[in-house]
């Protein structure tokens, strides 16, 4: 079982590049299968570029922390 408040701390640290854009990240749910549920704000929610940041950004860092995270992905 994936432990939320770890992945709300490591998302916690990648805040403010998200921020820095006029963006932010929300965590929406940690399910059972390792998949992390986040909703983009902000400039990041219409951003064309929001796809990579979701996997390039969020979801690489996450699996470096916590190698038991398997997906990220974005939710409305």
């Amino acid at each position: 079982m994936l432990d939320k408040e770890k992945i709300q701390e490591v998302l916690d640290k990648v805040r403010p590049s998200l921020q820095a854009d006029g963006g932010d990240c929300e965590l929406v749910n940690v399910r059972e299968d390792g998949v992390v549920e986040v909703r983009l704000q902000g400039a990041c929610g219409n951003c064309p570029m929001a796809t990579l940041t979701l996997k390039a950004g969020i979801e690489r860092v996450l699996k470096e922390e916590i190698p038991e995270v398997k997906e990220v992905i974005s939710v409305n």
